[in-house]
């Protein structure tokens, strides 16, 4: 992306869901926080909109203790105390801080190994834009890696439990003011305990991954084990999920 964006553009990385489908994982820890790769998804998604804006927002509601002190004051916290606002509703709740700024939308549980360099490049200010994996045109099902919102879109979306393809994309594109750009790059949504498990493996080749101070005394084949979790002598763990709590999630 060209550097002249980057102070034009804010980003908006989603953290508040409950991770219902995620559970039981989810019950022990938020899915932001959930690792792949051994760092929290949070984190990556923080970095890959940091590499292309001026300045990153999370909003928290479910765990958002947890997510609140790990985030630590590395970017601007949006708190939904009363009720989580969904992907349209959270934008309003940043509008203030977005302040006429573009602004950069992903999902902290979507895993991705590309940039989203394709969502920015070219932009011109004025459409929406979506970065839609593996297809070229927006529908209700498709699977978003990013999306990209000029203030106009903004500014509209009040701090109510909405979401974006209702009230944002969809009447965009319904005048001719949205873009879909294609993304092929491998991509995970994170939502289920098997598809966190792909993730895990994708960055891995196949290998398990296995936490900073884990203990690992028996043996694990395409499995995660957190960080201070434990594999006990005598204990085979194929395609599963240890946490540090002693929870072993099997993906069959």
């Amino acid at each position: 992306m060209a550097d002249s964006l980057a102070g034009e553009l804010a980003g908006l990385v989603l953290a508040a869901g409950a991770g219902t489908r995620l559970r039981p994982l989810s019950r022990e820890r938020p899915k932001a926080l959930c690792p792949v790769g051994g760092t929290p998804l949070v984190d990556l998604a923080i970095d890959r909109v940091q590499a292309l804006v001026g300045a990153v927002a999370v909003n928290v509601h479910h765990g958002r203790e947890q997510l609140t002190a790990h985030l630590d004051g590395r970017v601007h916290v949006s708190v939904e105390a009363e009720r989580a606002l969904g992907t349209a509703g959270a934008v309003g709740a940043v509008r203030d801080w977005v302040d006429h700024r573009g602004l950069l939308v992903v999902n902290a549980d979507a895993w991705t190994s590309a940039s989203l360099d394709p969502l920015v490049e070219g932009w011109d200010g004025d459409r929406v834009r979506v970065l839609v994996v593996g297809a070229d045109e927006l529908g209700p099902r498709a699977l978003i890696a990013g999306s990209l919102l000029p203030w106009d879109a903004v500014e509209v979306l009040a701090p109510e439990p909405t979401g974006l393809y209702e009230h944002c994309w969809k009447p965009w594109a319904d005048r001719g003011a949205l873009e879909a750009v294609r993304f092929d790059a491998p991509f995970v949504d994170c939502g289920t305990p098997a598809d966190y498990l792909a993730a895990n493996l994708a960055v891995s080749g196949g290998a398990s991954v296995v936490g900073a101070g884990a203990v690992v005394d028996g043996v694990v084949e395409r499995s995660v084990v957190w960080d201070g979790a434990v594999v006990h002598r005598g204990e085979h763990l194929r395609d599963a999920i240890r946490t540090p709590g002693g929870l072993t999630v099997l993906v069959r």
